[in-house]
């Protein structure tokens, strides 16, 4: 019974050996494109047609280097897709419009250098990679000695889609894709290429907008879609590229609205500070100014009893007076009084004066008009939610770099192709819940199992079972081995 491990193991072996062979024949040559269309720009990434020469192909996936005719800085580049002589490049650097004449530069071997250090880290580093459902989809690789292959059981890990009928089987998909996504699951999902890939992204799409998802949040194409609409569903909207070209764009779009509002705040906060300080001297000098008034009335009646006692003081009875003398209230003593009462009244007025002078100045210094004590509380209220304006300055600071990993990890359901999955090394940071492989028997042995180490619980195989033979994709052959060179 074959494993894993030697699964692996024979697949690491194979591509060593077809990369020596790469190397050996010169499969890397050079090609010269005559002809070349801009086709369309998402986010960072660049989509361009070239015409090759008769007789070159390109496999998908395969990186390029791009060196244009007219000296100015070569690019890197993925192929997505070759119809004939046409080939579709998803480029990182754009070309300019029109496209000058360029020379293709494929790295085959550097590919396949990914693929191989990625199966080899993943027997390296077993606590990183979850081997179990690939030991179950390891023994449908291995066949007996008359050549007949053992398609086991379907199980809790291993779940197989055969249907001859590709519509019906890719329905059936998307209804399981439906079940994972609301079981809160992460997807991986391959196909054998980029057309095959936008054509089951679409149909999964439009199942689930009939079944009340939304396939702009949960579903992302790591590539870009080679056609805009698949299946009547935007297929451009749910592009990797573009999902987080917006989410950045939304991003800047919010860090710019909160850089204004923090500098109008800065703005602000000043002027208020200085008002409420006014409103705190204004406050005070009023509260004096309503005692000296509160003082001055106090002294107001108390000269007016004193007016009218020396005023009729003659016409009281003498017992009366004789009262007032006895606690020192007789004419001299009244008239001091009303002396020492006007002086002090004289003097309330004056300091009263004084205070009313400085409220007036004080008044429109401390004024504040509607507008602007509700624009500062709105302010006030936002820098508040946000932490305060030092947590604010922290995020203005902060420089806007894409994290793509972190941003990968939030889609649900990602869609791409076998070959990626191996050799970008994004992928060997993330990881899933459940593989799903579309029409599985075009999938090569190795870049199954490179994905298949990316997911902890479960794989489901789509396709018909009778192409496996006569793909010949899951057959294991022994590595190749070049032919010695004659002796001289």
């Amino acid at each position: 019974m074959i494993t894993a491990r030697s699964l692996i193991e024979r697949c690491i072996a194979r591509l060593q050996s077809e990369r020596q062979h790469v190397i050996d024949t010169g499969r890397e040559t050079p090609v010269v494109a005559s002809q070349g269309r801009f086709v369309r720009t998402v986010g960072d990434l660049h989509l361009y047609e070239f015409t090759l020469p008769d007789g070159e192909f390109f496999t998908v996936d395969l990186p390029i280097s791009i060196v244009p005719s007219d000296e100015t800085e070569p690019t890197e580049g993925i192929v997505l897709r070759q119809v004939d002589q046409t080939v579709l490049v998803q480029v990182m650097d754009t070309l300019g419009d029109p496209v000058p004449s360029v020379t293709l530069i494929p790295d085959l071997a550097g590919s396949l250098s990914l693929s191989v250090a990625r199966l080899e880290d993943m027997i390296a580093k077993v606590d990183t990679y979850n081997l179990g459902p690939a030991e179950r989809l390891a023994s449908l690789f291995q066949a007996d000695e008359q050549g007949e292959r053992r398609i086991p059981q379907a199980s809790s890990v291993l779940h197989m889609v055969w249907l001859d009928d590709r519509l019906l089987r890719r329905q059936k998909v998307a209804g399981l894709v439906m079940d994972l996504i609301r079981a809160n699951k992460r997807i991986l999902l391959l196909s054998p290429d980029h057309k095959e890939s936008d054509e089951v992204v679409g149909i999964i799409a439009r199942a689930m907008k009939a079944g009340g998802l939304n396939s702009k949040t949960w579903v992302c194409r790591y590539e870009m879609p080679m056609v805009s609409e698949g299946s009547g569903i935007g297929l451009h909207e749910l592009g990797f590229e573009a999902q987080m070209h917006r989410f950045y764009a939304q991003s800047k779009a919010e860090k710019a609205s909160l850089r204004r509002k923090y500098e109008r705040f800065r703005e602000i906060a000043p002027i208020m500070t200085y008002k409420g300080h006014k409103q705190k001297d204004l406050d005070e000098v009023r509260l004096l100014e309503w005692r000296l008034v509160t003082r001055l009335r106090d002294l107001q009646v108390k000269l007016a009893e004193v007016e009218k006692t020396f005023t009729d003081y003659e016409t009281l009875p003498l017992l009366q007076r004789l009262t007032m003398q006895a606690v020192g209230k007789n004419v001299e003593s009244l008239k001091q009084y009303r002396i020492l009462y006007q002086q002090q009244i004289k003097g309330l007025d004056k300091e009263i004066d004084l205070a009313k002078a400085r409220i007036r100045e004080l008044v429109p210094e401390a004024a504040i008009s509607g507008e602007l004590r509700q624009e500062y509380e709105d302010l006030k209220e936002a820098v508040t939610k946000l932490g305060g304006t030092k947590k604010i300055r922290e995020l203005l600071a902060a420089e806007a770099d894409p994290n793509r990993q972190a941003f990968i990890q939030n889609r649900r359901l990602v869609a791409t192709t076998p070959l990626r999955v191996a050799s970008d090394p994004l992928f060997s940071r993330v990881r899933f819940d459940v593989l799903i492989v579309d029409e599985a028997p075009h999938i090569a042995v190795a870049p199954l199992m490179a994905a298949a180490g990316l997911v902890r619980e479960r794989i489901i195989l789509s396709g018909d079972p009778k192409e496996i033979d006569t793909t010949g994709q899951w057959t294991l052959s022994e590595p190749h081995v070049s032919a010695p060179e004659p002796a001289p």
